[in-house]
């Protein structure tokens, strides 16, 4: 039986706006509670679920390192919808660049936000982050997609991820020489050391949202504009979904060899990374493609879909305002005597009052469209 929602216009792909609510969930609360929730057990299995909810410290690869690429690679399917629906239109390439602009502008601002703009502590500032790595990708991708034809993009693909392993492997680090990949080695790092002002994070010799490992972050990006025509096709639903569990796994098979010889790793966001996190956006979107879209099992999905409307919206605002003391208003008076259910439980009523927020939203069409 389907369990579809109204008011979903004909024809909109729901299940990309549910796996984008499923991503942001894991940002906004969704890692910490079920983290917090398996420490309660304390056994070895549950322990390693623990692990999964952190970022891998070097090589290696945990699901919480998804959570970034997978975005990447749906604002690149997005992106395939929304300006293909108006090159259709007849949109000349400067309105689509006016579009393109302004929000990569706004994109780039709210990222400067984020990270503390105005607090005018510009000797420490971090000029990186999550939302200026979208910002960029989602530009140079878009640029692609106006200029090049299917098959050139492909191809440019392609190129970007070998012209950054060859550059991480051929190009020698002062004092260290070529093809170095630790922490205090490697190029990518030596180039934000050499040209990025301001901190970094995550590591002490670059920044994982660095200059250098920005090339094959917009690959993620293009990888989701190549889903999004595919999911535009005129095939039928059921060749839909199993094209892209096709496609995911060829894309895991190939990143995971490669990462014989070519590390997977996060914080150098390396070539490997890029096909291994693609493998499993496409398998997640062909799952709940199968199950929102084909099935029509929708109405379980209504707390991502609030999210995945609003994502950036309650990703810059759970920064800037405090929406625990919302909660604590209404728990305080008891939370104290859970126990060791104590944390879960607060995390678990922080999470409720921000989907709460965008329910509120999404109720009064109020979205950020960035």
């Amino acid at each position: 039986m389907e369990h579809r929602l109204s008011g979903i216009p004909q024809g909109r792909i729901l299940s990309l706006d549910v796996l984008r609510g499923f991503d942001m969930f894991w940002i906004i609360g969704g890692a910490s509670l079920f983290s917090n929730f398996f420490r309660l057990f304390n056994t070895p299995f549950t322990d390693s679920l623990v692990r999964q909810f952190e970022h891998t410290e070097w090589n290696g690869f945990t699901f919480y390192d998804q959570i970034f690429p997978m975005f990447l690679f749906i604002v690149g399917t997005s992106m395939a919808i929304a300006l293909g629906r108006r090159k259709q239109k007849g949109l000349s390439k400067k309105e689509l660049y006016k579009y393109v602009i302004k929000r990569f502008l706004l994109l780039l601002f709210l990222g400067f936000v984020f990270n503390g703009l105005f607090d005018f502590n510009f000797s420490n500032f971090r000029y990186a982050g999550v939302l200026q790595r979208i910002a960029f990708s989602y530009l140079f991708a878009s640029i692609i997609f106006i200029h090049t034809s299917k098959k050139v993009q492909y191809g440019i693909a392609a190129f970007i991820l070998l012209a950054y392993w060859a550059m991480m492997m051929l190009i020698p680090v002062p004092g260290f020489g070529a093809g170095q990949l630790t922490p205090e080695a490697n190029l990518a790092g030596y180039v934000d050391r050499l040209m990025l002002p301001g901190r970094f994070c995550c590591y002490t010799f670059g920044d994982n949202e660095g200059i250098l490992t920005t090339l094959p972050a917009i690959v993620n990006t293009l990888m989701g504009v190549f889903a999004g025509y595919w999911m535009l096709s005129e095939a039928s639903q059921t060749k839909k979904a199993l094209g892209l569990v096709a496609a995911g796994v060829a894309s895991l098979l190939v990143g995971g060899l490669w990462g014989l010889v070519f590390p997977i790793n996060k914080l150098l966001w390396t070539s490997t990374y890029v096909l291994w996190t693609v493998g499993w956006s496409l398998l997640l979107l062909a799952l709940f493609y199968w199950i929102v879209d084909i099935k029509g099992w929708q109405r379980w999905a209504y707390p991502f879909i609030v999210i995945g409307l609003n994502p950036i919206t309650i990703y810059v605002a759970q920064r800037l305002f405090k929406f625990g003391d919302v909660a604590q208003v209404f728990i305080h008076g008891f939370v104290e005597y859970l126990g060791d259910f104590k944390v879960v439980f607060t995390i678990l009523c922080v999470l409720a009052v921000k989907i709460l927020f965008l329910h509120f939203l999404h109720k009064h069409k109020i979205y950020l469209r960035a």
